[in-house]
């Protein structure tokens, strides 16, 4: 390959980052998380002990972000071929619309957002165990121990974790639920930028996932305190949903595109919006655009609208869905769904095809070429709020991505699994890999893989360029929100095409956060270079 001299790596933003040389890498949003990583490689791990490792030891230290009760997705490159896992979990059996009309009533039509009604089965955790068990060089008990380590001895808290940390604390719904102040809110608040945080309840889990080979979690003693606290507080989670759950490996979805092909985890997640988008652009001669303007930028957005237009309808349990995935990637679907671009215009699009009846994000490479591609999240920051007691076990809220519309597939239902918005990402070239990335944060994370593979692809930026630059996000509701840093020159060309330009409230989910790994060559001689978003605290590493 020759893919080192393919960047122009002149090219900067303003960042507190500089790309990442090593044979063995890994990237992540919080320095510790990255060091128990390499740890684990320097021990004679391999790139997917090493992303295991990491993903525990994040549950501690990006708690606004994740916890033992998140939920994961994986694509990996074993040395050979490609593979994704599917760990997010499934609903309660006792979940129908009939209970949630007699528990939440009528007048309220959406899904409940915070406690134990908003809770899965949690997959972090199965996921690690089939990582483990099936590409694993280490024994899965040492993985662990870097993650027991910290939550024993504690950490000073980082400066962006703090931020979110604290504006979470700052919300009733999740300051009222059952063991959320216990375990988040020492001394009655979020702790100081700097202060020690310790975590002694997540270390004895975590202990005890270590000697189960994580069993404990869904069929043992954590499974039983699961089942017993949400039966004290109202929830429908028993023992059998916990014991019947299994991650699933899955065939990641491919879409080509300037001279390589995206890969991205097919439903019940949200990957799929950024290969529809990518490949209405395929078609609009996007490198004929100057990177940072108002056209490049536009068209762009315009058909990132369009993919959302039909994932928000159609993306569910891919069991549940009325239009496959193959039908949204058709490529003269996605050629038709471009054409309704105005290169003068912004627009509101509908869906195209009719059926026919808080987020962590972590890669790692080895030099034997293995490179994995791992996010897990607790969805809303701290999820559901939910904290169960002597457990240090936080839970996600991904129930809340459930429909209460019978006419929609998302529709709730037992033992299904919700919409997704965690997504990890892998690249290959000719069949060999090129990168393993992702960008975390809601649904801006489509928009992330979309903005930095068009720098990188079409305009040549080396993956921390791409990483750096201002981002644009749209909402469901169509408005387009600009980061600082934006061209205000292209903001206002922007608006003058249409666009409704809103600022954005959300402090928490912001821009994303974005962690690249590209493979430069041999792996064992070449390496590889890494970026780290500088929108949070991490780093990438290597050695």
């Amino acid at each position: 390959m020759t893919a080192h001299a393919s960047f122009d790596w002149t090219t900067a933003y303003t960042s507190r980052r500089s790309p990442v040389f090593a044979r063995n890498i890994v990237s992540t949003s919080h320095p510790l998380a990255a060091q128990a990583g390499l740890r684990i490689l320097q021990r004679g791990g391999n790139a997917i002990d090493a992303a295991i490792a990491t993903a525990a030891a994040m549950t501690l230290v990006e708690p606004c972000s994740n916890g033992l009760g998140s939920d994961a997705f994986c694509i990996l490159w074993d040395g050979q071929q490609l593979h994704g896992l599917n760990a997010s979990g499934w609903s309660p059996a006792a979940w129908t619309p009939e209970y949630f009309l007699a528990k939440h009533g009528a007048a309220e039509k959406g899904m409940p957002r915070r406690g134990w009604d908003t809770v899965t089965v949690p997959g972090a955790v199965g996921g690690w165990m089939a990582l483990s068990a099936r590409f694993g060089q280490l024994p899965f008990a040492d993985l662990l121990a870097p993650a027991i380590e910290i939550a024993e001895r504690g950490y000073a808290v980082p400066t962006i974790v703090q931020q979110k940390w604290a504006a979470a604390a700052a919300l009733p719904e999740l300051a009222s639920q059952p063991g959320f102040a216990q375990a988040f809110l020492p001394h009655g608040r979020a702790p100081a930028v700097g202060e020690r945080f310790s975590f002694p309840d997540a270390a004895r889990t975590l202990r005890l996932i270590a000697q189960t080979r994580g069993e404990a979690f869904y069929r043992g003693e954590i499974a039983a305190a699961l089942a017993a606290h949400a039966r004290e507080h109202g929830g429908a989670m028993t023992a059998d949903d916990l014991a019947q759950w299994a991650p699933e490996w899955v065939t990641p979805l491919a879409l080509d595109y300037a001279g390589h092909t995206l890969h991205e985890i097919p439903p019940n997640g949200q990957g799929i919006a950024a290969q529809m988008a990518l490949g209405m652009l395929r078609s609009l001669d996007l490198p004929s655009h100057p990177v940072d303007g108002l056209a490049s930028q536009h068209l762009q957005i315009e058909a990132m609208k369009l993919a959302f237009a039909d994932i928000y309808r159609h993306v569910a349990d891919p069991r549940a869905m009325r239009v496959t995935p193959a039908q949204l990637l058709d490529a003269d679907y996605l050629a038709a769904r471009a054409r309704l671009i105005d290169p003068g215009c912004a627009q509101h699009f509908g869906t195209g095809l009719q059926p026919e009846g808080g987020t962590i994000y972590l890669t790692a490479a080895d030099e034997q070429g293995r490179m994995v591609s791992f996010i897990q999240s607790n969805y809303m920051g701290f999820g559901s709020g939910v904290v169960v007691p002597g457990w240090g076990i936080s839970l996600q809220n991904r129930g809340h991505g459930f429909s209460r519309d019978p006419a929609h597939a998302n529709i709730v239902a037992p033992h299904k699994r919700p919409f997704h918005t965690i997504i990890p990402a892998f690249l290959t070239r000719d069949g060999a890999p090129q990168m393993s990335f992702g960008v975390m944060g809601g649904d801006m994370q489509p928009q992330g893989h979309l903005q930095t593979l068009v720098r990188m692809l079409d305009y040549r930026q080396h993956p921390q360029a791409a990483c750096d630059a201002p981002r644009w996000r749209v909402s469901r509701e169509g408005a387009l929100s600009l980061e600082v840093g934006f061209d205000p020159a292209v903001a206002q060309g922007l608006k003058d095409l249409g666009h409704r330009i809103e600022s954005f409230a959300d402090s928490y989910m912001d821009y994303g956060a974005g962690q690249f790994i590209w493979r430069l060559g041999d792996p064992a001689v070449e390496g590889y270079v890494a970026a780290s978003d500088p929108r949070r605290d991490g780093q990438a590493a290597g050695f």
